[in-house]
């Protein structure tokens, strides 16, 4: 299925460069198992984001909202 990531950031360090919000949304084609994963990674790991963004060393706030999309 088609899902679209919305992932928005607020108060992050990047680079040592402070800035005050980021939102990045793409499409994937994932599967639902993949989906329930991303969620419980997600709401379980303190650190998600930064263990996984090149040069992100700190985040305020953050959401990740996963949306299905319809097959046309």
């Amino acid at each position: 299925m088609q899902v679209k990531f919305t992932l928005t950031m607020d108060d992050v360090t990047v680079d040592g460069k402070n800035i005050d919000s980021l939102v990045f949304d793409w499409i994937s084609e994932v599967d639902y198992n993949e989906v329930l994963s991303i969620s419980h990674n997600w709401i379980s790991s303190q650190n998600f984001l930064t263990k996984r963004m090149k040069g992100l060393s700190r985040v305020g706030e953050s959401s990740l909202t996963i949306e299905p999309l319809e097959d046309f």
